[in-house]
């Protein structure tokens, strides 16, 4: 059987808020300070900061999720440009997590679907993300779906400064199978 995907409501805060921290934290945890780290998670994934996304008008939170449970999620925000990148008709990715246990099963593929759908119904030509430079899985998936590095940002995680690369998707292109 195949996960649902669908987007999320109010009512995901909580489950979602859970799944966040989790997939972040398994992510990113052995490569920085534990005390940044918590203090991230805290400010970042509570119940209450993802209910204030949830509800955000120009934000959607797609979940894919099995079983009742949610087990992957992406998270848009249209208007938004990367600081020093020109981008034609932005929308970000901020966030785009799948559990490890459904990595390799189409989980991602199919947030990544959606995901493109969204941007392009919210009127968004290009589609961009962030991405660790560090993350060679991570680079390599979005390469697979058709993006491509057009920049360079940085991240803050507490007293770290990390380099991410931009990477952009054109929307008049399909994505990758």
């Amino acid at each position: 059987m195949t996960p649902g995907i669908r987007r999320a409501t109010a009512d995901d805060a909580g489950p979602l808020a859970e799944l966040a921290a989790r997939t972040f934290a398994e992510t990113y945890a052995a490569f920085n300070d534990p005390a940044d780290m918590a203090a991230h998670l805290t400010a970042r994934y509570s119940e209450a900061k993802q209910a204030q996304e949830l509800a955000d008008p120009v934000a959607t939170y797609i979940v894919a999720e099995w079983a009742g449970r949610l087990i992957g999620y992406a998270y848009l925000v249209a208007d938004q440009a990367p600081p020093g990148v020109r981008l034609d008709g932005p929308v970000e990715l901020v966030r785009f997590y799948v559990e490890g246990e459904w990595h390799g099963r189409g989980v991602a593929q199919l947030l990544m679907a959606e995901s493109v759908a969204e941007a392009r119904r919210r009127g968004g030509r290009t589609l961009w993300l962030g991405v660790w430079q560090e993350n060679p899985r991570a680079i390599a998936f979005y390469r697979k779906a058709g993006f491509g590095v057009v920049g360079t940002t940085a991240f803050r995680l507490g007293s770290q400064v990390q380099d991410d690369h931009v990477m952009a998707l054109e929307l008049t292109a399909d994505i990758a199978p």
